[in-house]
């Protein structure tokens, strides 16, 4: 669980198991974004089993604060039962997903090369 800044401009984000915890770290997250000029944010789901309708207005927001930005939200390693979630809430093609932490960053690197 936490929050680690993997660069200048990339935030990871470890959800604990806990929904309180999850809805008061997304909230952490937003106030650092809000403050930051730019970054992109990585949030590894690895530890969630469900996630709640405030986690999701809080990944909204986020979601609308990095864009303002043209930075990135990646969530990664997000489990069958949780990803239903986003499906059945029509929220799958609003967010971006990949397999782990790795792919994510991979994805924020690529999105950052010039395009040729």
């Amino acid at each position: 669980m936490g929050i680690e800044n993997l660069s200048d401009d990339i935030i990871l984000v470890a959800l604990p198991v806990e929904t309180q915890v999850i809805n008061r770290e997304l909230k952490i997250v937003n106030e650092i974004i809000s403050e930051k000029d730019a970054c992109d944010v990585v949030i590894d789901f690895s530890n969630v089993d469900v996630v709640t309708s405030s986690g999701i207005s809080n990944l909204m927001i986020m979601r609308e604060l990095l864009r303002e930005h043209n930075r990135q939200l990646i969530l990664c390693s997000v489990s069958a039962s949780t990803m239903g979630v986003f499906t059945i809430a029509g929220l799958e093609e609003i967010f971006e997903f990949a397999d782990d932490k790795h792919a994510a960053l991979e994805a924020i690197q690529q999105a950052k090369q010039p395009a040729s």
